[in-house]
This record gives structure tokens, C-alpha cells and sequence, in this order.
């Protein structure tokens, strides 16, 4: 990838998830310098040569501290659940990325790459094929999607000629190394505890973990060169995906047949599922239980609304195409499951985006 400087030294948030982790993974294999912040340890990315800084990003000092000597930030650090304390999710995705954009400034970062998501424009309605030219929503089913809105727009507001910025827009990360959203699928199918909701079929997007990556380090790379192509995206939000929308549950089945689960049989209709989230979510709050509630109005929406964008933007200026197909992505996903599994997330209601 053309245009990125010698001896790049980058910093990656949320290096202990999916996507941060594979961000920094291909960042050292192409030879740059890698600076993880987590929360935890995390013994193969230090093999790797990615060095560790342990923090957490609602700790201005301590991200202040992960920033110095950088020449590039991606901030892919995030609360990600559908339920929670608002607090929690503001603490990390407003504070945490207000607290990265100012140690940005103060440390004379060059580019900030920001993993952001479709869900900041979510509502009730379908989404067909729209571009960045939709608004944010005007209602949100859930407090990681409120909260990720507000960061995205705090990120946005930053980008000049010193900070370089930009948003992407994953929708629904998926691959070889998720040890947060595939595993949970996967043990709910094989205790029989999915069930379809039903209606008519919808569509969605998904991005497969490769494609992701790429599409950072394209991003970092062109803020980094400067020029028009910089000026082109600085500033800007760009929706990611493989280009295909897939059916929703044509596509989870196909989760489940990688990891030998047989696909999804029993149903719910729309409403049940909606009063069931609903009661989840109350009990999961009155409970203060960690994680994800079983289920959740934001989710139920996630499954029975379209969910897919024109991502010609993505190609014009970033130069973005997907690699990888839907069928050879279940391929990489099912010979990852039948090997080691690898380290896994201690904590899964914090990590990196994943485009949720």
C-alpha cells in the first residue's frame, strides 16, 4: 500500500478483540511498529512483536501515556452489548474517544483511523442501499449505538490539517479468531436455544475480518500520505462491507453448519420476540449481570430489518474492494473451528468493534 511512511509507528486500542487484534497482527507483518492498549495481557500478540500498553481508555492519563511517539492512531477500543449501564457505554465510547482525540492532539498524532458502525444511523426501518448521505437516527434501540453516534461525530468535528481523521463503518465483522459474537452462536445452536423470528426474509451486510483490515490500513495510509487523497476522506464516514448483502438467516445457518451445528428449525413471531427483549433487558439491569442478556429489542431489530449501504465510496476513496467471498469465508471459518481456538477475550462486553 502506497503512501505510508518509513519506520510508521502505529497504535491500536482494543488490540485485545477481533478486529484490533487482527489491525495489529497485519500491521507488524507488513513491518511496522505496534503499540497495543487493553485492558488485559494478551501473550500471541506479544509474540508477534506488538507491544503492550494496559490501560483502559476511560483513563485520560493512561491513554495520554499510550499515545506519546505515535504516528497514527486506530481506535477501535468499544463497549459493545445490547444492555447495560449508560454509563458504562458513555464512559468508554464518548469519554474514551474524547480522551484518544485529545491525547491525539496533545501528542502531534498525525492520523486517527476511527472503527465506527453502521448502527449510528439505525432506526426502526429498513436500510436499502443508502449511502453516507443518511442522517444519523433519530431513535436507537440500544445505548453502544446512541454512544457510538456521539463518538462518531466527536471524531468527525476533529479532523484538520494536524489531526487527520476518519470513520468506517464495518457492519456485522465475522471470520476466523471471533471469540465474542461466533461463540455465543454457536452454543445457543447447539443447545437449541435459536429461534428464527418470522417474517418476511430481510438482507444485511457483512465483512468479512480481512476486508476490515484492509480497509483500515488503506484509510491510515492515505491520512498518512497527505495530499488530496487525504484531504478527500479526512473528515469523512465510510460504510464497509463485502459489497453482497446476505440473508440473515441463510447466513447464520451457514455460522452454525462451519462449527457442525445443525441450522435453526423452531420460530418466534416479531412481536413475541420484541416483549421477550424487552423483559431481558429489564431483568439483566435489575440483576446487574455482566455481558449480554439473552436477548434484547436491539437485537430483534438487528434480525428482522435490512440492513445494507452503497459502499461506492469506500471504493472511490479508499480504493477498498472486498478479497474475500462469502463461500470462502465460510471455508477459512470452518477450518479455523476445527483447530485450536486460540487465546480467548476475557472480558467480551468490552473489546473492538465489530460492526454490530
Amino acid at each position: 500500500m502506497g503512501g505510508r511512511g518509513v519506520g510508521l509507528k502505529a497504535l491500536v486500542t482494543g488490540a485485545g478483540g477481533f478486529l484490533g487484534g487482527a489491525v495489529a497482527r497485519t500491521l507488524r507483518a507488513r513491518g511496522d511498529a505496534v503499540r497495543g492498549f487493553s485492558r488485559g495481557e494478551h501473550p500471541a500478540l506479544a509474540a508477534a512483536g506488538v507491544e503492550q500498553w494496559r490501560g483502559d481508555v476511560s483513563d485520560r492519563t493512561a491513554v495520554m501515556g499510550a499515545v506519546q511517539g505515535v504516528d497514527v492512531v486506530f481506535h477501535v477500543a468499544a463497549k459493545v452489548a445490547a444492555a447495560g449501564r449508560l454509563a458504562d457505554f458513555r464512559a468508554t465510547n464518548v469519554v474514551g474517544t474524547e480522551n484518544v482525540i485529545a491525547a491525539c492532539r496533545e501528542c502531534g498524532v498525525q492520523a486517527m483511523v476511527y472503527t465506527s458502525t453502521p448502527s449510528v444511523v439505525f432506526g426502526v426501518a429498513d436500510l436499502e442501499g443508502v449511502d453516507e448521505g443518511v442522517g444519523y437516527s433519530d431513535h436507537y434501540d440500544s445505548d453502544y449505538a446512541r454512544t457510538k453516534a456521539e463518538a462518531e461525530r466527536h471524531v468527525l468535528a476533529a479532523a484538520c490539517d494536524d489531526l487527520r481523521t476518519v470513520a468506517l463503518r464495518p457492519h456485522l465483522v465475522w471470520g476466523p479468531g471471533d471469540t465474542s459474537l461466533l461463540p455465543r452462536v454457536i452454543e445457543r445452536g447447539r443447545n437449541g436455544a435459536l429461534r428464527r423470528i418470522t417474517g418476511p426474509l430481510k438482507r444485511t451486510d457483512v465483512t468479512f475480518i480481512d476486508d476490515a483490515v484492509r480497509a483500515h490500513l488503506l484509510a491510515s495510509d492515505k491520512l498518512l500520505a497527505g495530499g488530496e487523497d487525504a484531504r478527500r476522506i479526512n473528515g469523512r464516514p465510510y460504510f464497509l462491507s463485502s459489497g453482497e448483502p446476505v440473508e440473515i438467516w441463510g447466513f447464520i445457518d451457514g455460522l452454525l453448519a462451519a462449527a457442525g451445528v445443525p441450522p435453526i428449525t423452531k420460530s418466534v413471531s416479531l412481536r413475541a420476540a420484541l416483549v421477550a427483549g424487552w423483559i431481558f433487558e429489564k431483568a439483566h439491569a435489575l440483576l446487574g449481570a455482566r455481558g449480554d442478556p439473552r436477548m434484547s429489542r436491539w437485537i430483534v431489530r438487528e434480525l428482522t430489518t435490512s440492513r445494507w449501504f452503497d459502499i461506492t465510496a469506500a471504493r472511490r476513496d479508499l480504493g477498498y474492494e472486498s478479497a474475500v467471498s462469502l463461500d470462502e469465508g465460510m471455508h477459512r471459518l470452518e477450518a479455523w473451528l476445527g483447530g485450536p481456538i486460540g487465546d480467548r477475550i476475557e472480558d467480551p462486553s468490552f473489546e473492538d468493534q465489530a460492526g454490530a
